[in-house]
């Protein structure tokens, strides 16, 4: 088995490379272990595809080594490809994959990483673009591309992008326009929404357990659509959301549209935004299909 840690030097506040190549150097797999640094984005993908291309049926376990961002490229990569295994050393700065195992704790042995045994891992198919985790839409894509703008302009995104961000969703975003088909059913024909999920994994947006009865590995998607609501009725329920008691609580039913589904269609106006595992994506009509065991993940014991 080879194990090859693909890193992006530019996840976290610390370049993560040298301390796991000394981290690297003590383990028995040290022979077989290379370590991979991303140089653009998108490059981890290819990076994968070409190893795994050159090297045909060769067991390799590739790691992750950054956010969500390089967990979705690195696992990209590698689908379709039975003698691959994957997994991550979560050190981004949201790491919302991880949460639906336990949280980056349970990632953080490297040694683990390497003798972890493999579990079936879901995809969601979004044309030619792959998701891992949650596909989402509406209030919280407002906040990430504000989020965004704030990272071009000043090189990083902190709480100040944050902040602005929901400030400006709650000025902007409370009543979006897309309709949401889960086979074939029309969840919202109004054809409005304050937010919806479309989800593999149980977090997004860092803390939000949007997802709470999300299973990576049974072939459904969990798909949640809130309706437009008040701010004032916002901040009640914004507790109840991020603790992922949304599904379960009396007072959000009215609110609330929660399907499992193999397909989700969504139609929406020209220059209507998307978030595909935190990566911004501007696409008007787009079909979210499951692909049930797409990966062999590595899964340290909890």
């Amino acid at each position: 088995m080879q194990y090859v840690f693909i890193v992006n030097p530019h996840a976290g506040a610390v370049n993560k490379a040298q301390m796991l190549k000394s981290s690297i150097a003590f383990l028995p797999q040290a022979q077989s272990c290379s370590v991979y640094e991303t140089k653009a984005p998108g490059d981890a993908t290819e990076f994968v595809s070409a190893w795994l291309r050159e090297r045909p049926g060769e067991a390799v376990r590739f790691i992750a080594c950054g956010g969500d961002g390089t967990v979705n490229e690195v696992f990209s990569g590698a689908i379709g490809y039975e003698n691959a295994s994957v997994t991550c050393y979560p050190c981004g700065s949201g790491n919302d994959f991880v949460k639906t195992f336990g949280g980056a704790d349970r990632f953080s042995d490297v040694k683990a990483l390497l003798e972890a045994p493999t579990v079936p891992l879901d995809a969601l198919r979004v044309g030619d673009r792959t998701a891992f985790n949650v596909v989402n839409f509406g209030f919280d894509t407002t906040v990430a591309i504000t989020i965004n703008e704030e990272r071009a302009k000043t090189g990083h995104g902190n709480k100040n992008a944050y902040t602005k961000g929901v400030v400006k969703a709650l000025l902007t975003a409370m009543n979006n326009r897309f309709t949401v088909k889960a086979d074939g059913e029309t969840l919202n024909p109004e054809g409005n929404a304050l937010l919806c999920t479309v989800a593999n994994g149980r977090y997004v947006g860092g803390s939000f357990c949007c997802a709470p009865r999300a299973e990576t590995d049974d072939g459904l998607i969990e798909v949640c659509l809130i309706k437009p609501i008040s701010r004032l009725r916002f901040v009640q329920i914004l507790g109840p959301y991020t603790a992922g008691e949304h599904l379960d609580r009396s007072e959000m039913r009215d609110i609330v549209v929660y399907r499992r589904a193999k397909e989700v269609e969504v139609e929406a106006p020209e220059g209507f935004a998307f978030s595909l595992d935190g990566e911004i994506v501007y696409e008007n009509r787009f079909t979210v299909k499951i692909e049930p065991g797409a990966l062999n993940l590595a899964l340290p014991e909890a």
